[in-house]
């Protein structure tokens, strides 16, 4: 993504102190007295040297129409380069600016216009990465189906309650997936609602394990055809302890976590690697420590930072040139980021012996009630 817009002037470093010698209106005036001293001025030394009126009438009209060429050209200046950067953001362009190097009211008409770019540019980055983000959301309820009916019409899985109940699950998420689309006005305000309930921990990530177990083959069946190494090979393990764990989030969001943070370590694991998933209850009542764990080449400390930007696909990360590796889009991890987020919780990268470990501390009910 480009850089962020321009930092805006502080009034503070203001050497006029918020006065405008320059104003449009002040160069209006001077412009008017001047023309009338030099209308003056001509006529008076006319009077002494007693030079012809008609002389000083062509020399004060000569004089009059400099000056005037000169205040005009100030004056409108700026105002073609704002109708290029105006029409540049009216075409989709909202890299250009507007030079603020004015203490007039044109130079508060550039920086507004500025402002104005700086917002349109934002809203288009966001209006891009929800897309990217809903496309990449889409994609695994998708696959898992995919999966599922595959293997029911090749007869590799009988269409059984269980096989169907799996298919059912996936269509069910990609249903909410949609219904999410539909809410853009709360996402556009920056409300995301949370429907936190408890449940057992044990079930709810058994059921997330299988799900990526089916939607993994599907994906790397997708992906042979240009030659990429297929991660049937990884193997997916659940610790959860006491098997009773329970924890109070919203489910939805959390499987956003496990599922996109269970992708990204099959992707980057070694060939028949492990892929463990570790549930342990946290600090306060209800509060969740989850961690994903792989067997990849890890990644450096210097990276830590930068793991869950968005389409950050660092050849450093995870492994990214590890058996599993296919590019990705790089929003698998900020996804993880952002659901954690709205519980209040943290992820983050933690120390390993060996391959990249994932760590996620949830809150359960002391997070975020208002």
């Amino acid at each position: 993504m480009s850089g962020g817009p321009p930092a805006r002037k502080n009034p503070g470093d203001d050497p006029w102190g918020g006065v405008r010698p320059f104003s449009v209106k002040t160069k209006l005036g001077a412009l008017v007295v001047t023309s009338v001293l030099i209308t003056t001025g001509l006529s008076m030394i006319a009077v002494h040297t007693k030079t012809e009126l008609r002389f000083i009438t062509v020399f004060s009209m000569i004089a009059t129409l400099l000056i005037t060429q000169f205040v005009a050209h100030s004056l409108t200046s700026p105002l073609d380069d704002m109708n290029a950067v105006a029409r540049s953001i009216s075409h989709g362009d909202y890299t250009r600016r507007v030079r603020e190097n004015r203490r007039d009211e044109l130079g508060d008409l550039a920086q507004t216009i500025n402002v104005m770019a700086d917002e349109l540019e934002a809203q288009d980055r966001q209006r891009k990465e929800l897309v990217a983000n809903v496309s990449h959301e889409l994609r695994t309820p998708i696959a898992g189906l995919r999966a599922v009916l595959e293997n029911i019409v090749d007869g590799v899985s009988p269409a059984d309650p269980e096989t169907m109940r799996t298919a059912l699950k996936q269509t069910e998420r990609l249903g909410r997936l949609v219904e999410t689309l539909l809410d853009l006005s709360r996402l556009d305000n920056g409300v995301v609602p949370l429907r936190k309930r408890r449940f057992e921990v044990w079930p709810y990530l058994s059921g997330v394990l299988k799900e990526a177990n089916m939607a993994v083959p599907a994906r790397a069946g997708i992906a042979s055809g240009s030659g990429t190494h297929t991660r049937t090979d990884v193997h997916l393990h659940l610790d959860v302890s006491p098997p009773e764990l329970t924890t109070h989030a919203d489910p939805e969001r959390i499987h956003q976590v496990v599922a996109n943070l269970i992708d990204n370590a099959v992707k980057h694991s070694p060939a028949h690697g492990r892929v463990t998933v570790k549930a342990r209850r946290g600090a306060h009542p209800e509060s969740l420590e989850l961690e994903v764990l792989d067997e990849g080449p890890g990644i450096p400390r210097s990276e830590w930072h930068r793991v869950f930007e968005r389409f950050n696909r660092g050849d450093a990360g995870s492994g990214a040139k590890g058996a599993g590796s296919d590019g990705g889009t790089g929003l698998g991890l900020a996804i993880a980021r952002w659901a954690v987020d709205l519980h209040g919780g943290r992820i983050g990268v933690a120390e390993s012996e060996r391959g990249c470990r994932i760590l996620v501390t949830l809150p359960g009910e002391t997070s975020l009630q208002s």
